[in-house]
């Protein structure tokens, strides 16, 4: 999977949560004041999280779950609570030197091992699960089917994830978005027809091992954002 276009896009990314959005991201994944459009989106990935978290079994123990695009730690923290061993990855080293900063004291040592890099390239082995929040939302469907091939190779048992929905409300609100100061603008999203997601994935031959098993939506103000569950049949 390494379309030029997919590689520009992680780059930019990858400078994007690093340097331009790093204190901002840093605040939303806070419990700090924000503004009122940093709210909404704050609000909504909570909800989503909670969603995600809830189509993996409840005790994890010995289970093995990769956080690909992990961010500042949050949703790794919560599943390493539930007993899962973790390996946190984000392009951004920044963020995951802050989710180093709040791993819980009161976890076990070891559960959550933190990496820098990409989280297609991960090196991590064969694990049970693999949770990627908001990580796919900047890339093209065809991008998209493409990493969750590569996901799917080293994956035992699901994956849950998040793309945009394509709806005529969401084309408006990024359009109002790009008006708002730079600070709180998310980077390119890249809104997916569920449609044509659902039949990429049946028609991947790389995946004819797996169906797409719950989808949620959630809407939140400013965050829109579609959980869908794949499951090896």
């Amino acid at each position: 999977m390494t379309t030029t276009a997919f590689a520009e896009r992680r780059g930019k990314l990858e400078a994007y949560f690093d340097r331009t959005a790093f204190d901002a991201w840093k605040q939303l994944t806070s419990d700090a004041p924000v503004s009122k459009i940093r709210a909404t989106v704050r609000a909504g990935r909570d909800r989503m999280r909670t969603i995600m978290s809830g189509w993996l079994p409840a005790d994890l123990t010995g289970a093995s779950v990769l956080d690909a695009g992990c961010g500042t730690g949050s949703f790794s923290f919560e599943l390493a609570q539930r007993g899962a061993r973790m390996i946190a990855i984000d392009l951004s080293g920044n963020l995951v030197d802050i989710a180093r900063e709040r791993e819980p004291t009161d976890l076990a040592g070891g559960l959550i091992d933190f990496r820098v890099g990409d989280m297609l390239n991960s090196g991590c082995g064969m694990v049970d699960h693999v949770v990627a929040m908001d990580s796919l939302i900047h890339y093209e469907t065809r991008d998209v089917v493409a990493a969750l091939v590569r996901l799917a190779s080293h994956t035992n048992r699901s994956i849950v994830f998040t793309l945009t929905p394509r709806t005529p409300l969401l084309t408006v609100m990024l359009a109002i978005g790009s008006l708002f100061p730079r600070g709180d603008r998310a980077p390119a999203i890249v809104p997916a027809g569920m449609k044509s997601l659902a039949r990429q994935i049946v028609k991947e031959p790389d995946l004819a091992g797996w169906s797409i098993g719950r989808t949620e939506r959630v809407m939140s103000g400013f965050y829109t954002s579609q959980a869908i569950e794949l499951v090896r049949k």
